[in-house]
């Protein structure tokens, strides 16, 4: 995610960013509520002035809706935000605005304190992440960066299939890696030589790689390890171990009824008592829950209390387990009678 302008004046505010990958529309989800006014370039047709002609124009146009509905749809790359039109070139009328990766838009809202820890966390500078894309005599890698693959090298070798040679390629590919720092490794490419590869590299550096096929290298590869949906694989992966900790702890620790809590009764009472360490909330409980009472505020007052407040997603298993122990949990200070 990246914040192009802020503008406050106490909780009310407008924020203007881009979505840089579907882990950034994925959060915008959960950020854009039922109220909100949402600013974005869309389509609108125009009806040509030509009577005779009765064709329709679709123009570009920048409307701003009051938000009555958020759809991430997951599979066609976009969130669909749906409202009444408030600004632009009409001031009636219902539209639908898409937003797709790479797309601005303008949020304007009373800003809760976890969505705006859930957009600094998106804007967090994204792990080092390499792809190399090598075929058989030639390997071009290029680092991911917010505007593009930068590309940093390009090793050649001409060879049989069977010769020594072979080797000495891939000697020379690692000593390129060597040299480089990151956090995780893609190895992409026709064929068999990136297995091949993947497997000489763990054995010579134990370097663990991430496997991708592809009909090219170089730029062509590079983006279709990018279509691919790797590096959003990679963002999933970050965060679902950080909330696979949390649950292996809460589960270990109600297996031996000891500082924890679980369901919205038990952490009501473990918050009376000024007992929460860390707590853990669905996403989509959280949402429901903003229908019935202020949660917000409750949250509030345990930051207040220097907790730490885990938001975990109802798409992936971490969230689905916590659903089933009633969507909410904290593991705590000192173990409470309930």
């Amino acid at each position: 995610m990246r914040i192009i302008e802020e503008r406050f004046r106490g909780e009310k505010g407008e924020i203007k960013l881009v979505p840089e990958s579907l882990d950034d529309l994925w959060h915008l989800k959960y950020i854009i509520e039922p109220g909100d006014i949402v600013f974005s370039l869309t389509k609108r047709v125009r009806e040509s002035d030509d009577k005779i002609r009765s064709d329709k124009e679709r123009i570009t146009v920048r409307l701003g809706v009051e938000v009555e509905r958020v759809e991430f749809h997951r599979f066609s790359n976009r969130l669909r935000i749906t409202g009444r039109i408030v600004a632009g070139i009409e001031d009636s009328g219902y539209h639908t605005i898409n937003i797709t990766v790479g797309k601005e838009l303008s949020i304007m809202k009373k800003w809760k304190d976890e969505q705006l820890k859930r957009i600094r966390m998106a804007t967090e500078r994204r792990p080092e992440i390499l792809i190399v894309t090598i075929e058989e005599g030639e390997a071009i890698a290029g680092f991911v960066r917010e505007w593009g693959i930068e590309e940093v090298f390009d090793v050649k070798r001409t060879y049989s299939k069977d010769s020594s040679l072979r080797t000495e390629f891939f000697h020379d590919v690692l000593k390129k890696i060597d040299e480089l720092e990151f956090k995780y490794l893609v190895v992409a490419g026709p064929g068999f030589t990136k297995d091949d590869f993947i497997k000489f590299i763990r054995e010579k550096r134990g370097i663990n790689a991430i496997k991708c096929d592809t009909s090219s290298i170089g730029t062509r590869g590079f983006v279709e390890v990018l279509k691919r949906g790797v590096l959003e694989r990679i963002a999933g992966e970050v965060r679902l171990c950080e909330e696979a900790r949390y649950i292996e702890e809460l589960l270990k620790r109600i297996s031996k009824n000891e500082k924890v809590a679980y369901g919205l009764d038990e952490v009501k009472k473990a918050y009376e008592f000024g007992a929460i360490e860390t707590l853990m909330i669905v996403d989509e409980f959280l949402i429901k829950q903003r229908e019935k009472w202020d949660i917000d505020r409750f949250l509030r007052e345990i930051e207040d209390m220097n907790a730490k407040i885990i938001i975990m997603s109802s798409d992936f298993e971490p969230g689905r387990i916590l659903m089933s122990l009633g969507g909410i949990a904290a593991l705590l200070r000192f173990s409470i009678d309930f």
